[in-house]
């Protein structure tokens, strides 16, 4: 499974800071159909994502309904991206890996 979307960059004060794409409703629920079959616990979903030209493993956060995106400092780097930023991520879910 294959996913497209765009989506703005923003950070998570919490306990264990971070930075995160929300992933689309619709994009959710595709997501969410397959995620019994995929995921490996607490209903995380590991993928390979891809912004730009750089590509890495990761796992997508169920939240509220929905799935965060975590965006790695190095890939943040790496595509000159900051809070605020819209950009776009491919996901490869399952065997596209």
């Amino acid at each position: 499974m294959r996913l497209n979307f765009s989506g703005e960059i923003w950070y998570w004060k919490g306990p264990s800071p971070f930075h995160f794409v929300t992933v689309p409703q619709e994009e959710s629920g595709e997501l969410h159909a397959v995620s019994a079959f995929v995921s490996y616990g607490w209903g995380v979903i590991p993928v390979t994502a891809q912004i730009g030209k750089t590509r890495w493993t990761t796992s997508l956060f169920p939240k509220d309904g929905g799935y965060l995106v975590p965006v790695k400092a190095s890939v943040r780097g790496a595509e000159g991206l900051e809070v605020g930023d819209t950009v776009h991520i491919v996901l490869s879910i399952g065997a596209e890996s």
